[in-house]
Protein backbone atom coordinates (compact mmCIF):
# COMPACT_ATOMS: atom_id res chain seq x y z
CA UNK A 1 0.00 0.00 0.00
CA UNK A 2 1.28 3.44 -0.88
CA UNK A 3 0.72 5.36 2.36
CA UNK A 4 0.92 8.77 0.64
CA UNK A 5 -1.85 7.86 -1.81
CA UNK A 6 -3.96 6.23 0.91
CA UNK A 7 -3.54 9.29 3.16
CA UNK A 8 -4.80 11.55 0.38
CA UNK A 9 -7.74 9.23 -0.29
CA UNK A 10 -8.71 9.21 3.39
CA UNK A 11 -8.48 12.99 3.67
CA UNK A 12 -10.73 13.32 0.62
CA UNK A 13 -13.25 10.76 1.91
CA UNK A 14 -13.43 12.25 5.39
CA UNK A 15 -13.69 15.79 3.98
CA UNK A 16 -16.61 14.70 1.80
CA UNK A 17 -18.26 12.97 4.78
CA UNK A 18 -17.67 15.99 7.03
CA UNK A 19 -16.03 13.83 9.71
CA UNK A 20 -13.06 14.51 11.98
CA UNK A 21 -10.42 11.99 13.12
CA UNK A 22 -8.44 11.64 16.35
CA UNK A 23 -5.62 9.16 16.84
CA UNK A 24 -4.22 7.57 20.00
CA UNK A 25 -0.89 5.98 19.17
CA UNK A 26 1.68 4.09 21.17
CA UNK A 27 4.04 1.85 19.17
CA UNK A 28 3.61 3.94 16.01
CA UNK A 29 4.63 7.11 17.82
CA UNK A 30 2.32 9.39 15.86
CA UNK A 31 2.98 7.96 12.39
CA UNK A 32 -0.72 7.71 11.52
CA UNK A 33 -1.31 11.36 12.37
CA UNK A 34 1.93 12.34 10.61
CA UNK A 35 0.94 10.61 7.38
CA UNK A 36 -2.52 12.15 7.45
CA UNK A 37 -1.22 15.65 8.15
CA UNK A 38 1.29 15.37 5.31
CA UNK A 39 -1.70 15.98 3.03
CA UNK A 40 -2.83 19.51 2.25
CA UNK A 41 -6.33 20.09 3.57
CA UNK A 42 -5.91 17.65 6.44
CA UNK A 43 -6.83 20.37 8.94
CA UNK A 44 -10.44 19.87 7.81
CA UNK A 45 -10.24 16.24 8.92
CA UNK A 46 -7.61 15.69 11.63
CA UNK A 47 -8.65 17.06 15.02
CA UNK A 48 -5.75 15.75 17.08
CA UNK A 49 -3.32 12.96 17.75
CA UNK A 50 -2.30 11.60 21.14
CA UNK A 51 1.11 9.93 21.34
CA UNK A 52 0.85 7.94 24.57
CA UNK A 53 3.96 5.82 24.61
CA UNK A 54 4.15 5.30 28.36
CA UNK A 55 1.48 3.83 30.60
CA UNK A 56 1.45 7.11 32.53
CA UNK A 57 0.63 9.02 29.36
CA UNK A 58 -2.15 6.56 28.53
CA UNK A 59 -3.65 7.19 31.96
CA UNK A 60 -3.17 11.00 32.01
CA UNK A 61 -4.05 11.85 28.43
CA UNK A 62 -6.64 9.21 27.57
CA UNK A 63 -8.02 8.16 30.94
CA UNK A 64 -6.95 4.53 30.62
CA UNK A 65 -7.51 3.03 34.08
CA UNK A 66 -4.36 1.90 35.89
CA UNK A 67 -6.16 -1.29 36.92
CA UNK A 68 -6.77 -2.14 33.25
CA UNK A 69 -3.08 -1.70 32.45
CA UNK A 70 -2.14 -3.83 35.45
CA UNK A 71 -4.59 -6.60 34.58
CA UNK A 72 -4.06 -6.85 30.81
CA UNK A 73 -0.89 -4.92 29.99
CA UNK A 74 -0.53 -2.01 27.60
CA UNK A 75 -0.55 -4.34 24.59
CA UNK A 76 -4.07 -5.70 24.81
CA UNK A 77 -7.50 -5.37 23.27
CA UNK A 78 -8.80 -3.94 26.54
CA UNK A 79 -6.26 -1.12 26.55
CA UNK A 80 -6.69 -0.45 22.81
CA UNK A 81 -10.43 -0.01 23.46
CA UNK A 82 -9.87 2.26 26.46
CA UNK A 83 -7.41 4.33 24.41
CA UNK A 84 -9.79 4.79 21.50
CA UNK A 85 -12.72 5.69 23.74
CA UNK A 86 -10.50 8.15 25.61
CA UNK A 87 -9.40 9.77 22.35
CA UNK A 88 -13.00 10.10 21.17
CA UNK A 89 -14.10 11.59 24.52
CA UNK A 90 -11.16 14.03 24.71
CA UNK A 91 -11.40 15.39 21.17
CA UNK A 92 -13.83 16.96 18.75
CA UNK A 93 -13.49 13.95 16.46
CA UNK A 94 -16.27 11.79 15.07
CA UNK A 95 -13.94 8.83 14.55
CA UNK A 96 -10.99 7.73 16.67
CA UNK A 97 -8.33 5.11 16.15
CA UNK A 98 -5.90 3.62 18.66
CA UNK A 99 -2.75 1.53 18.25
CA UNK A 100 -0.73 -0.28 20.92
CA UNK A 101 1.79 -2.99 20.23
CA UNK A 102 5.30 -4.37 20.30
CA UNK A 103 7.38 -3.13 17.38
CA UNK A 104 10.60 -4.72 18.60
CA UNK A 105 13.29 -5.67 18.28
CA UNK A 106 12.92 -6.61 21.97
CA UNK A 107 10.08 -6.54 24.45
CA UNK A 108 8.15 -9.53 23.19
CA UNK A 109 7.15 -12.69 25.01
CA UNK A 110 5.53 -16.01 24.14
CA UNK A 111 2.11 -14.53 24.92
CA UNK A 112 2.81 -11.16 23.30
CA UNK A 113 5.44 -11.58 20.59
CA UNK A 114 7.23 -8.84 18.71
CA UNK A 115 4.93 -7.73 15.92
CA UNK A 116 1.70 -8.03 17.92
CA UNK A 117 -0.36 -4.88 17.53
CA UNK A 118 -3.83 -4.12 18.91
CA UNK A 119 -6.08 -1.56 17.24
CA UNK A 120 -9.21 0.20 18.46
CA UNK A 121 -11.75 1.99 16.28
CA UNK A 122 -14.64 4.08 17.53
CA UNK A 123 -17.19 6.27 15.81
CA UNK A 124 -19.69 8.39 17.68
CA UNK A 125 -22.99 6.56 18.00
CA UNK A 126 -21.51 3.14 17.24
CA UNK A 127 -20.02 0.37 19.35
CA UNK A 128 -16.21 0.41 19.38
CA UNK A 129 -14.29 -2.46 17.87
CA UNK A 130 -10.86 -3.91 18.47
CA UNK A 131 -8.60 -5.92 16.24
CA UNK A 132 -5.31 -7.70 16.88
CA UNK A 133 -2.76 -8.31 14.15
CA UNK A 134 0.46 -10.31 14.33
CA UNK A 135 2.82 -8.80 11.79
CA UNK A 136 5.71 -10.98 12.94
CA UNK A 137 9.25 -10.14 13.95
CA UNK A 138 9.92 -8.32 10.66
CA UNK A 139 11.81 -5.35 12.09
CA UNK A 140 10.72 -2.26 13.97
CA UNK A 141 10.12 -0.05 10.94
CA UNK A 142 8.21 -2.74 9.06
CA UNK A 143 5.92 -3.42 12.03
CA UNK A 144 5.21 0.28 12.47
CA UNK A 145 4.49 0.87 8.77
CA UNK A 146 2.31 -2.24 8.58
CA UNK A 147 0.38 -0.92 11.58
CA UNK A 148 -0.16 2.41 9.80
CA UNK A 149 -1.46 0.59 6.72
CA UNK A 150 -3.86 -1.44 8.88
CA UNK A 151 -4.96 1.74 10.65
CA UNK A 152 -5.80 3.32 7.31
CA UNK A 153 -7.93 0.30 6.40
CA UNK A 154 -9.80 0.67 9.69
CA UNK A 155 -10.34 4.40 9.16
CA UNK A 156 -11.80 3.63 5.75
CA UNK A 157 -14.01 0.94 7.29
CA UNK A 158 -15.37 3.51 9.77
CA UNK A 159 -16.97 5.36 6.85
CA UNK A 160 -19.26 2.41 6.00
Amino acid sequence: MNLKIKSAELIALYTKAGLMIATAESCTGGLVAAHLTDIAGSSMVVDCGFVTYSNGAKMRMLGVPEALLAAYGAVSAEVAQAMVLGALARSNADVALSITGIAGPGGGSAEKPVGLVHFGLARKGRAPLTLAHRFGDVGREAVRLAAVAQAFELLEQALD
